[in-house]
């Protein structure tokens, strides 16, 4: 049987994870943009510059990618997660710039038990980047099914 580092029961209301940095690049920004969000302000520096951003800046799903990643390293690995039926909320509070750095951090907003399912655990996120100004760029809600300890 394959043990995990963290259960259900290691995520309570009020825990906090941190974890982490990106440094994201101009290039990097355009490669990802140019696959799968190519949109002026993603894509070309020079067009970016006569939209309301003034410049460059990350496709909104690199950011959940990154975000993803890092959260995937936090803890996700790690852990018993069973999957999870969706996002509630996704904000992109700020753009994110060539250069910028983002670092991740999960708070725990609800955690109970299944009612349907006795050997797993509902548990209910906020997850953010930051950038190097400690600004929240990005700001999902969103929930994970976890298995409880055997």
């Amino acid at each position: 049987m394959t043990r995990f580092r963290y259960y259900w029961e290691d995520f309570p209301v009020g825990r906090v994870f941190e974890h982490g940095s990106r440094t994201l690049s101009e290039r990097e920004i355009i490669a990802f943009a140019r696959d799968w969000d190519p949109q002026r302000y993603h894509v070309d520096p020079q067009a970016a510059k006569e939209t309301p951003y003034g410049g460059l800046i990350a496709s909104g799903w690199h950011t959940g990618c990154v975000m993803m990643r890092l959260m995937c390293d936090a803890y996700l690995n790690e852990s018993s997660c069973i999957g999870s039926p969706g996002i509630d909320e996704w904000r992109f509070a700020a753009p994110v710039r060539p250069g910028d750095t983002l670092r991740y951090r999960a708070s725990v907003l609800e955690s109970r038990p299944s009612a349907s399912r006795a050997d797993r655990g509902i548990v209910k996120f906020r997850w953010e980047l930051l950038n190097q100004r400690d600004e929240v760029v990005v700001q999902m809600v969103g929930t994970q099914f976890y298995l409880r300890r055997p």
